[in-house]
Parts: C-alpha cells; sequence; structure tokens
C-alpha cells in the first residue's frame, strides 16, 4: 500500500482536528445571548429559557433551587419552564448543563418592562431635562437595563446583540429616560428590581415594528399583510409567484436560445417581479419585529411602554388600525394574554407649514387606541416643547407611565392615572357644558386663568371660533359671542397648542372633540354672505362654455372669491367642497372657466384660503397659508417651472407648466400645496363628457385628475362661483 507523505498526513489530520474541534464547539449548548450577567427575570411567571445544543442532547437548567431538564429536539432547540419566583434582591446564578456548563450571574427577580417606538423612547437620560443632577443621582442597582442594537431583518432572527448594565452614575445616562423614570418611580413604590428591555429606533415608524400576523389580523392593511407575504421565501404567495417567473424565464431562454441560433432578434428577459423583491430598509413593514423584537418573544415580562407616532402622525385613524396590528400582534406571540400596553400621545410640535389640524386628528387616533384593552395613554402636552420634537422632560413622561402601572398592574387603586376625559356634553342654547370624567376631585388649570384653547361651531358661525370656558367642578361652559347656536366643540385642536386644563391632580386633558359639526355651507354661510356671479351645469362641458347663470357684468367691487363644487356618482356618494381665498383679480370676467376668450391664465399662491368639505381626507380649516391656483386654457406639462414648493416636477399635481397651444387641454385647479392635496379640479373641459373633474387628490397616478377623463362618471356634477362684495 502506498505510504502517505508526512507533510499530507500532518495536514489532514490538522483539518479533521479543525473540523472536530468546530463541529464541538457548534454542539455545546448556547443562550440567546440577552440571557447575560446581571438579567432581571419577571416574577410570579413561569420563567422560560430557550437554546440550542446537539440534537437530542439532554440540557439541565437550574436558578436557585429551581431545576428543569429537558431534550433538544432534532435541530438543536429547547425549552424548559422554572416556576416562577417572587421578587427577590439576592443574586442568582443562573446555569445551563449540556456537555459544557454556562453559568449567568447577578441574576435577579422582579418586574421586566420592554421599552419601544422611536426617538422619544430612545432619547436619552444624559439629553433630559437636569441630566446632570440626574446621572449623578443615577446610583440604582436594583435597575438593569438592556439596549438592543439597530438591526432590520427580512427575515425573524432568533438572537440579538446586547447585554444588561447595572444602573450607576457611569452608564444611567445612556438609558432610555421614559424607560428609567419610569423604572426608578416603581422601584421606589415596589422595593424590587426592574428590568427594562430597550428595544428602540429613533425616527422609525410603527409598521417595521409590527410582526406579519398583527397585519392579517386588521382587515384595514391587508394589502400590508400580502406585501410581506408575497416577499418572504417559503410563504404559498412566495412560490407561486417565483414559480411563474421561472416559468417564464425558462419559456424566454428557450426562445432566446432559438433566436440566438437563428440568427433573430430576441425580446426583453421578464423583469424580476417587484412584488418578490426583499425589504431592505428598516422603515418597511416587519423588518424591525424580525430584526429586534423577535428573539425576545416569549421572555416573560409584565408588559410594554410605547412612545412613537411621529413618523406616522399624517395617517389619521389609519395609525389606530396600525396599533391594533402592532398590540394584537404582539401579545398573540407572546402569549401571555392582553399584557399592558401603555404609550405616550406625541407632543404638540410646529411641523413647519403643514396643516394644524392634522397633528389634531392624530392625537384623536392615539386617543382612540384606548379601545384596545388594557391598554393607557399619557398626555403630555403640558410639557412640550414647540420647536422641538424631543421634550427634554421625560420625568413626567416617566412618572405618567408608572402611574398607569401602579394603578392597573400593581394594586394602587386609588392612584389617580389617567387625566380627565371627556364623558358627555350637553348644548344649553348659546351655551354648551362638557362633562369630565376622571378629574381625581374636580378640574383646575395649571396657571390659574380660565381654561384656554377651547373653540365652538354653529350654523352660521363660519368655521370655530375660540370659546370662553368657565370651570363648574367637573365640566366646563362653553360660549361664543361669534357662535349663536352652538353644536359642536373641539378642544387643543391645534399643532402647536398647549393648553392648560388639567385634573385635580395635575393630568392634563388632551386634544378632543365633540357634537355633530354642520353642514359645511350652513357654517361657511355662502348665500348669506357671498354673491353669486356664475352656475353650470358641467354636464354641459364642452369647447364653448355655456352658464346657466353669468352676472359677470352686473359684478362690483369684491374682496375675496368663491367656488362651490358638488359632484354626485354612485363610486363616491355625494360630494362638495366651498373654497373661497383672497380676490386673486379685481376682473370678475376672469374667475370662471379660464377660456381663452376669458383672457384667464393664472399660476401663483392664494391668501387665506379657507377649505368647507363633506370629502374625507380633505384638510378643511380657514386661513390656510398655502393656497394656490392653475387657471389657464393651455396645454401643460408636470414640469415643476415656477418652483412651487413641494411639488413634483415628474407628476401632474399642484406644480405644472403651461405651454402651447393656448387654447389646448386647460386646467383649472385649486391646492393645498403643503398638505400635497388637489382642492379641486376641472380639467380639459372641451372634451365635454371625459373631461377631468374631482375633489381631493385623484387615486390615479396624477393627483390633480389630468387624463383621468372622468367627467362621465358623475350623475350631476355643478359649479358655482361666487364674489364676496365690499363698499356695499
Amino acid at each position: 500500500m502506498r505510504r502517505i507523505p508526512k507533510l499530507v498526513a500532518f495536514l489532514i489530520l490538522a483539518i479533521l482536528g479543525f473540523a472536530l474541534g468546530g463541529a464541538q464547539a457548534v454542539a455545546e449548548v448556547r443562550l440567546p445571548r440577552f440571557f447575560a450577567d446581571h438579567m432581571v427575570f419577571q416574577q410570579g411567571m413561569p420563567l422560560k429559557v430557550w437554546g440550542w445544543a446537539d440534537a437530542d442532547a439532554p440540557v439541565q437548567v437550574s436558578l436557585g433551587n429551581r431545576v428543569a431538564t429537558t431534550t433538544a429536539n432534532a435541530s438543536g432547540r429547547w425549552q424548559v419552564e422554572l416556576p416562577s419566583m417572587r421578587a427577590s434582591k439576592e443574586p442568582l446564578v443562573l446555569e445551563v448543563t449540556s456537555g459544557n456548563t454556562l453559568r449567568i450571574a447577578d441574576v435577579l427577580i422582579g418586574e421586566v418592562w420592554l421599552c419601544s417606538g422611536q426617538s422619544n423612547m430612545e432619547w436619552t437620560v444624559r439629553s433630559s431635562t437636569n441630566s446632570a443632577a440626574e446621572i449623578a443621582a443615577g446610583d440604582h442597582p436594583m435597575i438593569r437595563h438592556m439596549k438592543v442594537d439597530h438591526r432590520p431583518s427580512m427575515m425573524p432572527l432568533d438572537d440579538i446583540e446586547s447585554k444588561w448594565q447595572v444602573c450607576t452614575p457611569e452608564v444611567v445616562g445612556n438609558f432610555t429616560a421614559c424607560g428609567y423614570f419610569m423604572a426608578r418611580e416603581l422601584q421606589r413604590r415596589l422595593d424590587v428590581p426592574i428590568g427594562l428591555i430597550n428595544s428602540s429606533w429613533g425616527g422609525t415608524r410603527v409598521e417595521p415594528w409590527t410582526p406579519p400576523v398583527g397585519f392579517k389580523r386588521v382587515e384595514a392593511l391587508g394589502d400590508i399583510y400580502e406585501s410581506v407575504m408575497g416577499r418572504t421565501p417559503g410563504t404559498d404567495a412566495y412560490r407561486e409567484r417565483l414559480g411563474e417567473h421561472i416559468e417564464q424565464t425558462e419559456s424566454w431562454l428557450k426562445s432566446a436560445k432559438q433566436a440566438l441560433q437563428d440568427s433573430e432578434a430576441v425580446v426583453a428577459s421578464p423583469s424580476f417581479p417587484d412584488q418578490l423583491r426583499p425589504f431592505t430598509s428598516h422603515q418597511q413593514p416587519t423588518m424591525l419585529y424580525n430584526g429586534m423584537i423577535h428573539a425576545l418573544v416569549g421572555f416573560p415580562m409584565r408588559g410594554a411602554i410605547w412612545y412613537q407616532g411621529e413618523a406616522n402622525h399624517r395617517e389619521g385613524m389609519l395609525y389606530f388600525e396600525k396599533k391594533k396590528a402592532l398590540i394584537g400582534g404582539w401579545r398573540e406571540l407572546w402569549g401571555q394574554g392582553d399584557f399592558p400596553f401603555y404609550y405616550v400621545q406625541i407632543a404638540p410640535f410646529q411641523y413647519g407649514e403643514e396643516d394644524p389640524e392634522i397633528l389634531a386628528r392624530f392625537w384623536e387616533a392615539q386617543a382612540a387606541v384606548q379601545q384596545i384593552p388594557n391598554t393607557g395613554m399619557v398626555v403630555v402636552n403640558d410639557i412640550a416643547t414647540i420647536d422641538d420634537i424631543h421634550p427634554p422632560n421625560k420625568q413626567d413622561v416617566g412618572k405618567r407611565l408608572a402611574l398607569l402601572a401602579l394603578k392597573h398592574d400593581y394594586g394602587y387603586d386609588d392612584l389617580v392615572a389617567h387625566g380627565p376625559e371627556v364623558d358627555s356634553f350637553e348644548l344649553l342654547g348659546k351655551r354648551l357644558m362638557v362633562r369630565f370624567k376622571n378629574t381625581g376631585g374636580g378640574l383646575k388649570t395649571r396657571d390659574g386663568d380660565a381654561p384656554n384653547h377651547f373653540e365652538l361651531i354653529g350654523p352660521g358661525s363660519r368655521g370655530y371660533k375660540p370659546a370662553e370656558a368657565v370651570i363648574e367642578g367637573d365640566s366646563v361652559v362653553l360660549s361664543s359671542a361669534e357662535v349663536e347656536q352652538p353644536v359642536a366643540f373641539r378642544y387643543a385642536w391645534h399643532k402647536t397648542a398647549e393648553p392648560n386644563l388639567t385634573g385635580a391632580t395635575g393630568l392634563p386633558v388632551g386634544a378632543v372633540r365633540g357634537g355633530e359639526e354642520p353642514d359645511f355651507l350652513s357654517v361657511a354661510t355662502v348665500e348669506d354672505d357671498f354673491q353669486l356671479v356664475y352656475d353650470l351645469d358641467l354636464g354641459k362641458l364642452g369647447k364653448e362654455i355655456q352658464y346657466d347663470v353669468d352676472r359677470s357684468s352686473e359684478v362690483g367691487a369684491f374682496d375675496r372669491i368663491g367656488y362651490l363644487l358638488e359632484l354626485n356618482s354612485d363610486q363616491r356618494g355625494e360630494q362638495k367642497v366651498f373654497v373661497a381665498m383672497d380676490a386673486f383679480t379685481n376682473d370678475a370676467g376672469k374667475i370662471g372657466i379660464p377660456t381663452v376668450s376669458s383672457g384667464a391664465s393664472f399660476q401663483q399662491p392664494v391668501r387665506s384660503m379657507e377649505v368647507f368639505s363633506n370629502v374625507s381626507g380633505l384638510t378643511k380649516g380657514l386661513r390656510i397659508p398655502s393656497g394656490n391656483i392653475e387657471f389657464w386654457p393651455n396645454n401643460y406639462g408636470p414640469g415643476n417651472g415656477a418652483n412651487v414648493p413641494g411639488a413634483s416636477s415628474g407628476v401632474y399635481d399642484f406644480g405644472d407648466d403651461p405651454g402651447p397651444p393656448a387654447d389646448g387641454y386647460g386646467s383649472m385647479q385649486i391646492h393645498n400645496g403643503a398638505a400635497k392635496e388637489t382642492v379641486f379640479a376641472v380639467n380639459h373641459w372641451g372634451a365635454g363628457s371625459t373631461a377631468d373633474v374631482g375633489i381631493g387628490n385623484s387615486s390615479g397616478p396624477q393627483l390633480d385628475w389630468t387624463f383621468s377623463g372622468n367627467a362621465g362618471e358623475y350623475s350631476s356634477k355643478r359649479l358655482r362661483v361666487y364674489v364676496r362684495p365690499v363698499g356695499e
């Protein structure tokens, strides 16, 4: 037999040794890395411990006098449950043995809270109010903190890189401030260890934190669920779509090879479907759940706290649906039932030129989340920093979160943990009475002045008007000289509102509205304040405009112009909008359809725009500063040659370029630029029944209804043009 040279034999043995050594290393019992020194286990719940070992290997786990054994499954995964334990400040050792032995030291039993969200949750003690003193006093060895590294992932990850830190002045500056100040209050009251798992990332939306099952359970988010499943390897949707692509590609390859052989042209190969492309951004659905939450699922905890919403704040009630998905998804996967979920309503903030009511509607959606069982909301409109989206006073935020937990989870039933909330209201002629619950002994104001930021509305009031407010025990009585018959109210309904109404304990009242707003035409008092100039049945559109009413030659001086568009269709129902603005011309002959014969051609901002409408999603309000018009008879393109702020140069929207011929397609559009909205559009009137007509943004590719050709969809459509006379 041929002998193997010594050097070759040595190399073979070395390679075998390395392979065996590697296999042995892989086979060692292993824990997720957050099972680490200084960790805190949740008291009063079975203590789940899991990890990996050799397939079918025996595993023993002990903590104090609790011992459990199991056997790893075929893939090496194992899990045990140790009996629940009472809170203990005495350090314990978690020991796991399967061939090798792991020892996790300084383990405490107490209360564990997951802290998640975006930058206001990630905000540190070091960046908070009075930070130097807070850090110097941060010697609380019974508080432990773990920060999860930022890590998005398309697929669920079973481990995370992290470590637990004991609270000392040297490290507390990097703790989540909201979580730390909550923990400090809980530790003071309960005298038990507190563990904080900080899994947060500044600027993130709610969707990436949500698991697929959360989206699946919420009907309104079915499109997100389908998108996630369609690009997740192993799902039926992924296999089906990828199979179709493979078949198309194989068919193309066959034809391409034949074309090559025959020296013939070949068509382009099938593109890889976008629906199969994996998510890559940390802002896309499930990406942070997969990378920063999934590995923690099942680790026993008392509950979660959440501070997020700034990144989703333009979505109104859709955010409520997304929070149902997040909370429901986490609870279903954790398997602990409806664990507590306490969250912070985002603070007042300027948000640039944005419509001031967008944030108010978002606050309303956040408040609605409390309809989900075992949730609670902290209001912070009294501790905001209007020019900083990160209010540094996290001490009060943490304390208010702690109040919710103490009251609902730790038996402090007598605590007042919620700010006052509207219970009912009553119309009293020229006054309106709002009754509150959770007042803690009556209402007051934090500055001693009368309650501010209340508004009333009624027929003929031309929108909401500031109200005088008087406290009567648990109620506030509202009145306004400008509202003869109030029918609805709202409070703190502005993005920068810092209202002063609180309960007896100082907890503030959040933004709220109530009552049934009157018909928008009644509110706008169109017929009382304005004079009709044109009335046009849009069913008669054509190259020549024949108004049903034309009083332009009778009009005197005017200071405002108004447009009332009324549409009715089976698809959209009855839609109305009245929009008025300061006069952009003094010629009444140029305020109707901007035909060549009228000489009208305007592309400019308009001042003090007001919008009243029954169309959901369209921004309404008074003194909107970002109105603009695009009136011309010309053809036009999507280029933003006028540099309208925020407009696209690739999509037909509120910043387009007129061009030749002058007697062309035609545009009659009014926009709210800051909201990126078309208020209404009447385009291409020469096409008659295939003209473009719409209120709000089109759902098609062109936001301003260009090329929609939809006028025939409406069973009725009517445009009226008004002016407000002056000098009479």
